[in-house]
């Protein structure tokens, strides 16, 4: 039993008795977090507006024997004003949030994981982007280990004539191994930007139906890893 602090992201907030609030973190150091905040709900509560999903804060908690632990202090980093004035950017925080939730592990340590949420969540608010969801879950797929294939084909690792994007047989096909989606060349192109290296230079395009294309897919994608549907899939769209 102790105190420890550390710096986490609000990944979201479940109402408990009158008064309290479980909060979910995902943390710098130990992975994520599950957490009481005692009388939160309440009009005079310390930190209550301090703690809304996608909030950065610093962290102090208390680890009992409880499989919660308790919110005994929290400071402000980044509430994020620009992104939450925005339902589109909003809406897109929701979705990398909804899966950080799905994908994270329980006082594991992840920080490339928290990194990658941090770094999501200020580009959003710096402004829109209309590959920060797709290329989020691209990046996080990889992160587990289970990311596509995209430079070769998937089924007989040719390089050339890639027609189709199927996540189940592994990422990218040729035209004679192909199924699932037909995949368009300026898709391709996209995907290889973000898991290549140049994902600044992705995140910066406009929207366009390459865009709207590496949405879907990667959408589709994500949601067959975690083997459920997505709530804030597509919210965000315009």
């Amino acid at each position: 039993m102790s105190l420890y602090r550390d710096q986490g992201i609000v990944i979201t907030t479940h109402k408990l008795g009158e008064a309290d609030r479980i909060v979910v973190f995902c943390t710098n150091a130990h992975g994520k977090v599950r957490a009481v905040a005692k009388g939160v709900r309440k009009t005079r509560s310390r930190f209550g507006g301090r703690l809304e999903p996608s909030s950065h804060v610093q962290l102090q908690l208390y680890r009992g024997r409880s499989e919660l632990d308790v919110v005994t202090q929290v400071d402000t980093v980044d509430q994020f004003r620009s992104m939450r004035e925005d339902l589109v950017r909003l809406g897109k925080a929701m979705a990398m949030l909804e899966v950080v939730d799905r994908v994270g592990v329980d006082r594991a340590s992840d920080s490339a994981l928290y990194r990658m949420l941090l770094g999501g969540l200020r580009t959003l608010n710096a402004g829109d982007s209309a590959l920060m969801v797709p290329a989020f879950y691209l990046k996080l797929l990889v992160h587990d280990g289970v990311g596509p294939e995209v430079e070769v084909c998937a089924s007989c690792g040719i390089m050339d004539d890639l027609a189709a994007f199927d996540y189940a047989s592994g990422g990218v096909l040729c035209r004679s191994c192909r199924r699932g989606s037909v995949l368009s060349y300026e898709a391709l192109e996209l995907m290889r930007m973000v898991l290549g290296g140049n994902l600044n230079v992705a995140l910066a395009l406009p929207p366009s139906s390459a865009t709207n294309e590496v949405e879907y897919l990667a959408t589709a994608a994500m949601e067959h890893y975690l083997e459920r549907r997505l709530r804030a899939a597509g919210a965000y769209s315009r």
